[in-house]
């Protein structure tokens, strides 16, 4: 047997003959992946009078097994826009890298335009360096290649939710799914979070109007809320999560929040538990 890393495991070239690579060549029809293996599970957002709140917790899971607890699903594209991801990991990072060339490539021309500006005849004294995709912009972005993606049978498995402002900089909240339909609403979330985290939500934002009316600190803290219940309810969820605050200020983010004061000492006291009966 082969010892050396690069083909371990495999029968010795000296003893056996040079390893015959024809096998893995296959004429057959382009085959894509046909159902998620590692995935993320809710995304929960709110939007607020002055922003969005969103949050994500960090497992990542293969079947039923809670296989990475430190995969980091919401993703900051600018000071204007967060996207958190649920759904295949693996796609998850495909636009991620996606968004990466998009903002690399956006920057660029921001920073192109502005020096063509400052070079020219009638340019101002000030230049504009105000990023031009804001969250709507994204979000069309993204449901379009979600769409297309699924058009060639070949769909991003990801359910993904765009959170930030527009480009009036009043607060932005939409989805978009593998099939590339798209929904906005006051409040919103993905996964499990869509049966246990809205009726929570809309508890609090019922409509456009009540969410105008809802301050950061009561936005945060609902979320937190669904947090808490999807910790206890969600199978495929954890206590670890990451939350993003968008506003006109620009986005804070943290990554590795921890639900507080959770313990599972209360299920003593419910009836059926374990061997209780009485």
């Amino acid at each position: 047997m082969n010892h050396l890393p690069h083909a371990w495991g495999r029968p010795r070239d000296d003893v056996y003959g040079a390893y015959d690579h024809s096998y893995l060549q296959n004429s057959g029809p382009i085959q894509h992946t046909q159902q998620p293996i590692v995935t993320g599970t809710s995304v929960v957002a709110v939007k607020y009078k002055d922003g969005v709140v969103i949050a994500a917790d960090n497992l990542a899971s293969y079947g039923s097994l809670a296989r990475f607890t430190d995969v980091k699903r919401l993703r900051k594209f600018n000071e204007r826009a967060v996207i958190g991801f649920g759904g295949d990991v693996s796609d998850m990072q495909y636009l991620d890298r996606l968004l990466t060339s998009v903002s690399i490539r956006e920057d660029y021309n921001a920073a192109q335009g502005s020096s063509d500006a400052t070079e020219g005849e009638d340019a101002s004294t000030e230049t504009n360096n105000t990023p031009t995709l804001h969250a709507k912009n994204l979000h069309t972005y993204l449901s379009k290649v979600l769409y297309k993606r699924r058009s060639d049978f070949n769909p991003l498995w990801n359910h993904v939710l765009v959170a930030g402002l527009d480009g009036e900089a009043r607060p932005f909240l939409a989805s978009a799914d593998l099939l590339g339909t798209t929904f906005s609403a006051p409040a919103l979330a993905t996964g499990f979070g869509a049966h246990l985290a809205v009726p929570v939500l809309r508890r609090v934002v019922p409509d456009e109007k009540a969410a105008e009316q809802l301050t950061r600190e009561q936005a945060i803290q609902t979320v937190k809320d669904c947090m808490k219940v999807l910790f206890y309810r969600d199978a495929r969820s954890l206590d670890k999560y990451s939350i993003a605050v968008v506003e006109a200020a620009g986005v804070e983010l943290k990554e590795n929040e921890k639900l507080e004061n959770q313990s599972w000492e209360f299920a003593e006291r419910i009836r059926g538990y374990g061997t209780q009966v009485n």
